[in-house]
């Protein structure tokens, strides 16, 4: 059977390899990469759209205990009511504008009762860990205009703690800011547009761009193809018989018997050795002789040809 070399360890660890990296590329990894660029594409439409629409109340776009979602997100919303200075959290460890910022999280108290959380915006680090000084939030009743923002995750899901006299939080997200304070928080954030009541540094808008991710999904699809078709050569190369070692050519031909005539060797009377022919080495389906078989089968004939009478 031609293809039993399929079933040595080596090439059944190469198809396992391709199959499982294809799979992988197909199935996760390009999908991966094209959702991603479907999630930047509806960011992008609705950040623009965002610049063209008025302002709505809050609780019309985002009514309280519903998560922000693809729909909701960078939406401008209106705010009336107040800041609550003394549960403020600041985010520890950002990156604004390419250096390292921190955030001013405050939480603002609505008229019907619910609390949202605000982004202020950021403010830089002293000394590479320590808060600056900053602005505190107008107290009293204020009206902000401020874009819903989804609430951000930490995977390792690590609590607020104390620094340097301020509290601080290791991502911007309600759910784990409420617990520390024990604020009651909506889901989701604000984050406060410039010029407005209480910012600092305004956070800057992402770039409406649609980024390297469908290019990357078609290079995962590529890549998987790739492999396939180089696992296929690589089998096709090793079923063609010229392309096999020459070794491994040679003894399939011995097993075949279909290898060329060796040329016979015969032993002469003074014990020099001779050839019983010259000509081009043919093939032949019989077996072989050993060069004792032939150095016997040459004596036979001798043998027989000193014992037949003559005339």
């Amino acid at each position: 059977m031609r293809l039993k070399f399929l079933l040595r360890p080596g090439w059944l660890g190469a198809i396992a390899l391709v199959v499982v990296f294809a799979a992988l590329c197909f199935t996760t990894l390009a999908p991966w990469q094209f959702g991603r660029s479907e999630e930047t594409e509806i960011r992008n439409k609705a950040i623009a759209e965002s610049f063209h629409a008025s302002p709505k109340p809050l609780n019309e776009v985002l009514p309280a205990g519903r998560a922000p979602d693809v729909t909701t997100e960078w939406s401008q919303v209106l705010l009336t009511g107040q800041y609550l200075h003394a549960d403020e959290t600041l985010a520890w460890q950002r990156t604004v504008l390419g250096e390292p910022a921190f955030e001013v999280l405050t939480p603002f108290r609505l008229d019907d009762g619910t609390t949202v959380l605000v982004d202020r915006g950021f403010v830089r680090p002293v000394n590479g860990t320590q808060a600056p000084d900053y602005a505190a939030a107008p107290s009293g009743p204020v009206t902000i205009t401020a874009r819903i923002r989804a609430d951000e995750t930490d995977s390792k899901q690590r609590p607020l703690f104390d620094h340097d006299g301020h509290r601080w939080a290791y991502a911007v997200n309600a759910g784990t800011i409420s617990e520390g304070t024990g604020v009651p928080l909506r889901p989701g954030y604000v984050a406060l547009a410039e010029g407005q009541p209480g910012v600092l540094g305004a956070l800057p808008l992402p770039r409406l761009e649609s980024g390297p991710y469908f290019s990357y999904a078609l290079q995962w699809i590529a890549f998987g193809i790739m492999a396939i078709i180089a696992i296929g050569y690589l089998i096709y190369t090793e079923l063609r018989p010229e392309a096999a070692p020459a070794w491994r050519r040679e003894a399939d031909e011995e097993a075949s018997g279909d290898g060329p005539e060796p040329r016979s060797t015969a032993v002469s009377r003074d014990g020099g050795s001779r050839y019983a022919g010259s000509h081009t080495p043919t093939r032949k389906r019989r077996r072989k002789l050993s060069v004792a078989e032939a150095i016997a089968e040459e004596e036979r004939r001798e043998a027989e040809s000193l014992n037949k009478p003559t005339d």
